[in-house]
């Protein structure tokens, strides 16, 4: 019963105040809610005490962390005021691991607090990730289309800037990372305009078919076989000529072999797409 009546305030927004601005004199209130006895919050909000931590089990904040979504969603976003000084103070944990647990769950956040308290909240802590360790990175790496999708048009687009240093590392070794943008940008062909794709995402694109490592590469060789389809279809034939020859010129008519085996790749990779019926 308590998690039916959860839901119904998540979802039926005549119920919310989805405002994520509050006055100083709300800020300063105990985080008083009636959803679940107020104790156990009070003593599930004191894990990021550092006392805690040292006298307690130096996990604590990891494993707050790991719980936050799940209190979220039971308190509902009505008593997100209740637990965002707590995902502030976690989101700047010094244990990478804690932050880490943090990014892989920052999507399912947005889903549960709505798009003006995820612009108002979640968005900075997002921002503050993509400048984090790899360990941290790869966790809204692999949900970027995710959590992309449920911002506005216009704040998503802000975020084309910054797909470009995906493609630097830590460790230049880390090819998992670069695969798993591949698998991201292929997602994010659907979020984004004919001529955002040809501008921004095109050049990754092309730096990934170049790749050292095979994994990379044939994954990215999916990537612009997917783009020339999104271009083909889309109302202005421009980009997806110039596309084409770009292809041709970058690739097809390399003095390098391997340049022409990634175009033979990439039109491998559209025909089988083509004969299963996609």
């Amino acid at each position: 019963q308590s998690m039916d009546s959860t839901l119904h305030y998540i979802h039926n927004d005549s119920d919310l105040s989805t405002n994520s601005s509050f006055s100083p004199e709300e800020e300063r209130k105990s985080k008083v809610q009636d959803v679940v006895p107020q104790a156990l919050l009070d003593q599930y909000l004191s894990m990021t005490d550092p006392s805690r931590a040292q006298t307690v089990d130096t996990e604590i904040a990891k494993h707050c962390a790991y719980s936050l979504p799940g209190v979220a969603l039971t308190l509902g976003r009505q008593n997100w005021h209740c637990l965002k000084d707590t995902y502030e103070t976690l989101a700047s944990d010094m244990q990478w691991k804690v932050r880490r647990t943090l990014a892989f769950s920052i999507h399912e956040l947005a889903v549960i607090l709505g798009d003006q308290l995820t612009a108002g909240d979640l968005v900075p802590v997002f921002n503050g990730f993509l400048k984090d360790l790899d360990e941290v990175r790869i966790g809204v790496l692999k949900h970027l289309h995710d959590f992309l999708k449920l911002l506005h048009v216009d704040k998503r687009r802000e975020y084309l800037y910054q797909l470009q240093e995906f493609l630097v590392t830590d460790n230049s070794r880390n090819w998992r990372f670069r695969a798993e943008l591949a698998e991201q940008l292929i997602l994010l062909l659907d979020l984004y305009s004919a001529r955002d794709i040809y501008d921004y995402l095109r050049p990754i694109a092309f730096s990934l078919c170049a790749d050292k490592v095979s994994s990379v590469r044939w994954i990215s060789y999916k990537l612009v076989s997917e783009m020339v389809k999104k271009l083909y279809m889309a109302s202005t034939p421009t980009f997806v000529v110039d596309l084409m020859n770009e292809l041709v010129e970058k690739f097809c008519r390399c003095h390098k072999w391997s340049g022409r085996q990634t175009f033979v790749f990439i039109c491998q990779v559209k025909c089988l797409h083509l004969y299963s019926g996609g």
